[in-house]
């Protein structure tokens, strides 16, 4: 059985996705949840279900090889970013190659890289007068949002959505594919 560990640093709804998804599909696990936001959402979740979680701080992630040490002293095979903001160092992408993947809110390479995430996508997609919006779901490298795409799914842009609307519409999008697409790389 593949161990999975979820980097997040928010509400967790995806983590969450993901979590019970593969309590019911036995090739793989959800066995920790790292996050670097003691009060994110996604801690809790990672609680409720049982699943281990580790509160990293800056200075740890970015100054040393110990998250790749307790992720290999955990038998971690794959890390699934659901939500974490930060950049994954070289360290980490060395370690796990083609075993972190990633979900944009957006159709990269259009509205990623530093700084797009969350409403900033969605306000940068309606400015842009885009008549689609979606998801892209892609291999982890040393930049933001540039490894290569798995997937994409894609919803309309409506002439009167706002950031909320759509982010409403992505984040449905996330949440049907995101686990599956996650599962089909596993498998």
């Amino acid at each position: 059985m593949k161990r999975i560990a979820i980097f997040a640093s928010g509400t967790g709804s995806n983590a969450k996705v993901l979590i019970e998804y593969f309590e019911s599909h036995r090739n793989a696990q959800v066995t920790l949840l790292v996050c670097n936001k003691a009060e994110a959402g996604a801690i809790k979740i990672a609680h409720e279900h049982g699943v281990e979680s580790l509160l990293i701080s800056k200075e740890e992630f970015f100054s040393n090889n110990s998250i790749v040490e307790k992720l290999q002293e955990r038998g971690i095979d794959f890390i699934v970013l659901a939500g974490f903001l930060w950049l994954i160092p070289p360290a980490i992408v060395a370690s796990f190659p083609n075993r972190i993947v990633n979900i944009h809110p957006a159709l990269l390479p259009k509205f990623g890289g530093k700084g797009m995430y969350g409403k900033k996508v969605h306000e940068a997609v309606i400015f842009g007068k885009e008549k689609e919006s979606g998801i892209t779901i892609h291999f982890v490298n040393e930049k933001f949002d540039e490894g290569n795409h798995i997937a994409q799914f894609i919803c309309p842009v409506f002439s009167d959505d706002t950031p909320e609307s759509l982010a409403k519409r992505v984040l449905e999008l996330e949440h049907k594919h995101f686990a599956l697409v996650v599962d089909g790389l596993l498998r």
